[in-house]
């Protein structure tokens, strides 16, 4: 049972967050209410909090912001079996409606009718309790801690885009971006099979790319603002060996999708994993003519049980990732070093640090 106030991280509008108390709803038959533990702050969160959204996302009320979340459950509903009081689990954020047609085909995290945290109409989990659908709450081993926890869910999405483009033993994979869904595509790339990997991103962000350097990335490149596409595709194949035969594209940035393109081989695969402009200009007849596939990868669809068990087991470390750790009353100041792109994965705990993991972690 809840026995204190239910504090959650409110956006009202473009740079406006607050904390502040919210009701704690009893969860219907087929759901859980979660005491939260940590959340990771997620490259969404931050265009929320920047933009008031993004694409069709925009906010039309306020929001609890968050959704990268471990917890611990507290209340069952009425015909809940698969879970108990006290289980420590992931929490999957996006559900569809279970009876459209996307739904049907197994493509609920693209239903429009689903409840995805956050969007414009469903509040995220950054908050002391959350009630949640008990089939998208992952029960976590007694190795894996809560930290690890919350970010299975950015895992998951690495996962999903790198299971779309067959990334596979012996692939050559460039990815542009190296912040935190960059370097989980890195980290999910090779438990995969990658035997050559290149990272790309702007040379201010140093620091992360370092990170990719540390996780196993055969070859950082940052960008300068005087680098000219050809020379970066030059680059990228000397380090390759070739060209690219997979791209994860995890920027959403025009000169990312217009050099993913230029650096992939014929009859290549490219995966747009970020979200950033709106409109952009690509060299869509060169793509064409050399047969690239060019897909496009939105949350993750049934990934959870594989990245729980890549944790569990030891085939990939999520640790390192971590840079920094805030309390919630000091989440105003978390969102801002993830707005500034200071850290590489920022977490808020709702608890007290390791207050819910079976043993002692260290990073």
């Amino acid at each position: 049972m809840a026995t204190k106030p239910n504090l959650a991280a409110v956006l009202y509008g473009p740079n406006d967050l607050r904390l502040e108390k919210r009701p704690i709803l009893e969860p219907a038959f087929n759901e859980v209410l979660l005491e939260v533990d940590t959340c990771g702050i997620c490259g969404t969160d931050v265009h929320f909090l920047k933009e008031g959204g993004f694409g069709a996302q925009m906010l039309i009320k306020p929001i609890v912001l968050g959704h990268e979340s471990s917890g611990i459950v507290r209340k069952l509903g009425s015909q809940v079996t698969d879970l108990k009081v006290g289980d420590r689990v992931a929490i999957e954020p996006a559900a569809g409606c279970r009876t459209c047609d996307l739904c049907k085909v197994g493509k609920y995290n693209v239903c429009l009718n689903g409840k995805h945290c956050p969007t414009q109409k469903h509040d995220g989990n950054c908050s002391n309790y959350f009630t949640h659908y008990a089939d998208c709450c992952f029960k976590l081993p007694d190795n894996v801690s809560m930290e690890e926890g919350a970010m299975l869910e950015p895992l998951a999405v690495a996962i999903y885009a790198a299971r779309k483009i067959e990334v596979g033993l012996g692939s050559k994979v460039l990815i542009f971006g190296a912040g935190p869904i960059g370097l989980m595509c890195l980290i999910a790339a090779k438990a995969m099979g990658a035997t050559r990997t290149v990272v790309l991103d702007l040379a201010r962000v140093k620091h992360r790319l370092d990170m990719a350097k540390k996780l196993g990335a055969t070859e950082v490149i940052a960008i300068g603002k005087d680098d000219k596409e050809d020379d970066l595709v030059k680059k990228i194949h000397m380090i390759l060996g070739a060209p690219a035969d997979r791209v994860l594209e995890c920027t959403g940035s025009q000169p990312g999708m217009r050099i993913s393109i230029k650096s992939t081989r014929n009859a290549g695969k490219i995966c747009l994993v970020g979200l950033g402009n709106d409109d952009v200009t690509l060299p869509m007849v060169d793509a064409i003519s050399r047969e690239i596939d060019i897909m496009t990868a939105m949350r993750y669809n049934h990934d959870f049980p594989a990245a729980v068990e890549t944790v569990a087991n030891g085939l990939v470390n999520l640790k390192p990732l971590v840079s920094h750790h805030f309390d919630l009353k000091d989440v105003l100041e978390a969102f801002r070093v993830a707005s500034q792109s200071e850290g590489n994965k920022i977490m808020v705990h709702l608890v007290p640090r390791d207050t819910n993991n079976k043993k002692k972690f260290v990073n």
